[in-house]
């Protein structure tokens, strides 16, 4: 029974937004998608926001380079800020994308070695973490 996990362990991989649309927009994806061009409306939506998206990806790359931000997901372990703590560093956070610091992370040690967040997606941290870093992450 060492092996059993709790279903909720798996953090999401995507993060909900709602959009309001008008209703003649409204129909026309619908339309579409009872056509069969799109599964359903969040397909059309992701889709349309990819294409939107990769018109201006020199703009978003440019844009992260002059930031010196990471992009897509990055973890933040027990073991790396213990690192940081013990050479005496201060980590400051710029992630376009998903940030997550793992549940192990204390609030006392995320104090002590996180300076700053900066997070253009979604930061998963736990109650804790975020409470101790809210004057820190922006």
């Amino acid at each position: 029974m060492s092996n059993v996990r709790p279903l909720r362990d798996k953090a999401p991989d995507s993060e909900k937004i709602t959009i309001n649309l008008g209703y003649v927009d409204l129909g026309r994806i619908d339309l579409l998608v009872q056509e069969g061009f799109y599964s359903n409306r969040s397909d059309f939506i992701r889709t349309a926001i990819r294409r939107q998206l990769d018109t201006h990806v020199e703009a978003v790359n440019q844009s992260i380079e002059r930031h010196t931000m990471e992009l897509g997901l990055r973890d933040y372990s027990r073991a790396d800020l213990e690192t940081l703590r013990a050479a005496g560093e201060v980590l400051h956070v710029k992630v376009v994308g998903l940030a997550r610091i793992d549940s192990d992370v204390t609030p006392d040690l995320a104090r002590a070695t996180i300076g700053s967040i900066t997070v253009l997606g979604a930061l998963q941290a736990s109650p804790e973490i975020r409470k101790a870093l809210a004057d820190r992450i922006r």
